[in-house]
């Protein structure tokens, strides 16, 4: 998945509102992130094959130590817990660390059986949700609809800059998502680590902006 995502980390703003929706967003790409520092190090190895939409270009023969379950909880934990150090808001670690876990159950959903349980064991899951398109849109899709619409009530734009930058930013990741669902393969696989690590590098710093330009009623960050 990818807006299905960021959708967690928005809606989750209406659990717990006292968590700024950068830690949020943060959290629910945690995976995807180490993904790909992992990759451009040489930790972890995917390949793309010939064909339209993920679904039938991209392979994961090697992502246990990002996207396994046993990792993913390990992350998730190491991320609740700086939070609850620096934050002191047992309820907040709590829903970091369900939002970094959802996504496993995500990819989950949305892969075909790839997905490892942890490292070691080599037993691979997955229920394919990205091989029909128009089931990925409606489901998927719809999610990350609902999500905006409820990040967008649960805040307030403090000036017009507020609603241009959110509903721009969220327009541009709805697009790179299609692309992701029936778009060509990376041209260069070498390169696609590093642009996909910027581009959710920069979505998470937006979602940091979001902080500023839209206000959670008790967020303190």
């Amino acid at each position: 998945m990818l807006v299905g995502h960021f959708a967690v980390g928005l809606a989750a703003i209406r659990v717990e509102p006292t968590v700024s929706i950068g830690t949020l967003v943060l959290a629910s790409m945690m995976a995807d992130l180490l993904w790909c520092i992992f990759l451009i190090i040489g930790i972890e190895h995917v390949q793309f094959k010939p064909g339209i939409g993920a679904a039938n270009y991209f392979s994961a023969s090697d992502t246990v130590m990002s996207h396994s379950l046993l990792m993913d909880g390990v992350w998730a934990g190491l991320l609740a817990a700086a939070y609850f150090l620096k934050r002191r808001n047992p309820r907040g670690a709590w829903v970091i660390f369900g939002v970094v876990l959802s996504h496993w159950l995500l990819d989950w959903i949305s892969h075909r059986p790839d997905m490892p349980l942890s490292p070691g064991v080599h037993r691979y899951f997955g229920l394919g949700l990205w091989s029909s398109i128009p089931a990925a849109i409606t489901v998927e899709g719809g999610f990350w609809l609902l999500a905006m619409i409820l990040y967008a009530r649960a805040t307030h734009a403090r000036k017009r800059t507020g609603v241009y930058v959110y509903w721009t930013v969220a327009a541009v990741l709805t697009l790179a998502w299609y692309n992701n669902l029936a778009g060509p393969p990376p041209r260069d696989p070498h390169v696609a680590p590093v642009a996909s690590f910027l581009f959710f590098s920069l979505a998470v710093a937006w979602a940091y902006w979001m902080n500023r330009l839209r206000p959670c009623l008790g967020t303190t960050g």
